[in-house]
């Protein structure tokens, strides 16, 4: 039997978080049409090999809802939760949401900002015992520089910056399978 690394993803270890990609926030955001397609060949993943999806929104009676295709992409059975705290682990009901099946200790986060809510929340999230892994190709700030900052100061704490398509290939473990067959299609686009 093979033994697996704590250091890979594992797709029924693992969970989905997408932060605050909302309405009236993309327009302000840097190269954020290919952050939203990272992220919806995630949310593709996920879906298929049944990894939970959680969404936020940050202040969304100002801020907007989350965007409209990726809330379809997602289904109706990820759960949506507003909130104005920019960690989601500091929001009661997001962290409870969260820790709530503990055998989903890998925390999968992408959204924006990077160099806000998203650092806010891996950060904390290391804090209270998540492994997390920030999807570097699919988090997204106003600014580059700020992206650039956000990335080293997670790896300075030791959260993992990884690659949407790392988490995919993790996610599957291996070629050859029905969900492998299924997903592959997605690699082209």
């Amino acid at each position: 039997m093979a033994i697996k690394s704590s250091a890979l993803l594992e797709r029924t270890a693992s969970q989905l978080l997408i932060v605050d990609i909302q309405e009236k926030l993309i327009p302000t955001i840097h190269a954020v049409q290919s952050m939203i397609a990272r992220t919806r060949f995630l949310i593709e993943a996920a879906r298929t090999l049944e990894v939970p999806i959680t969404l936020t929104e940050q202040y969304p009676k100002g801020l907007g809802p989350t965007d409209a295709a990726l809330r379809d992409a997602c289904g109706n059975r990820s759960p949506v939760f507003a909130k104005t705290a920019f960690s989601c682990i500091r929001d009661e009901a997001i962290s409870a949401h969260l820790g709530a099946d503990k055998a989903r200790r890998q925390l999968v986060i992408v959204g924006m900002e990077a160099h806000v809510c998203v650092l806010q929340t891996a950060l904390d999230a290391a804090a209270n015992g998540f492994s997390v892994f920030v999807v570097g190709d699919a988090v997204s700030s106003r600014s580059a520089s700020d992206v650039e900052a956000a990335r080293r100061r997670l790896k300075a704490a030791g959260v993992a910056v990884i690659s949407a398509e790392m988490a995919f290939f993790e996610w599957l473990d291996r070629s050859g399978t029905p969900e492998f067959k299924h997903l592959s299609g997605l690699l082209r686009n």
